[in-house]
């Protein structure tokens, strides 16, 4: 896919993509899932997403995609394990889809069309590939719509930084409030729009939760790039780590991250 992807493939960042399922980030998909549907998976990553919609669609054919042949060989390990025998992975590219036109009754992107840029396109180049009458579905954050308590100055440079990069590296941090624009302007015009949030609020999220950005913070291509483009020294981003961990300390601490959704049919 065109764009530099922000985040990198640092264990933390898999970490938290190994957490994902269709219940904690595709539920708004669920209705749209029929006996015998196809499916394809665009930017899957790790794989969890994907094998839980290839589970859930038994009777049907699930194809994950991503860039990365690394990311692509941990998930087939990982499909592997689960033992799901509908579901194909294999390394491809957004805008070179290598399926012929309306092969997929179900297209679907999770927090994918944040990175590329050029996300009209990408919707597209997924629009093509769906079947008359199916769907392409897609759900992004919105990145300075996140909220916390207790505030933490730390996190306000960190959410500044992340949104310097993401846009540096040709993305746009705050996908989810534009995908129904996006729909509109690659074709679709029937676009049912939702939200939805991820919360962090007990003492295990917000260890969990903390710990991931802490390391990203410092460990990644995010604060490569951070240091590269002159926002911030490493001394700076080892601070917005600890100011992390700092929240996650407060028995009251809690974190919300909201995103966007659409079902657009074709």
């Amino acid at each position: 896919m065109e764009g530099q992807y922000t985040h990198g493939h640092h264990d933390s960042v898999l970490r938290s993509h190994r957490w994902r399922t269709v219940e904690n980030s595709a539920g708004y998909l669920l209705e749209h899932l029929r006996p015998g549907a196809s499916l394809l998976d665009v930017g899957c990553g790790p794989g969890t997403i994907t094998v839980d919609l290839a589970r859930r669609l038994a009777s049907g054919t699930v194809v994950g995609i991503d860039p990365s042949a690394d990311v692509i060989a941990a998930a087939t390990a990982g499909a592997a394990d689960a033992g799901v025998g509908n579901l194909e992975l294999r390394v491809g590219d957004v805008y070179a889809l290598d399926v012929p036109d309306a092969s997929f009754d179900v297209v679907h992107a999770h927090q994918v069309l944040q990175h590329v840029s050029d996300p009209v396109g990408a919707l597209r180049a997924m629009r093509r590939v769906v079947r008359p009458g199916g769907v392409v579905a897609a759900r992004d954050s919105i990145y300075r719509a996140m909220a916390w308590y207790p505030r933490e100055p730390g996190l306000d440079r960190w959410l500044q930084i992340y949104c310097a990069v993401a846009e540096a590296n040709g993305g746009e941090p705050d996908a989810g409030s534009r995908l129904l624009s996006w729909a509109q302007a690659a074709g679709f015009e029937d676009v049912r729009c939702t939200a939805s949030a991820w919360c962090y609020a007990s003492p295990e999220e917000r260890v969990w939760w903390s710990d991931l950005w802490a390391d990203r913070t410092e460990q990644t291509a995010l604060s490569d790039r951070a240091v590269e483009l002159g926002l911030a020294t490493r001394d700076d981003l080892a601070e917005m780590a600890d100011a992390w961990r700092r929240w996650a300390g407060h028995a009251g601490g809690w974190f919300a991250v909201p995103c966007g959704e659409i079902v657009a049919r074709r």
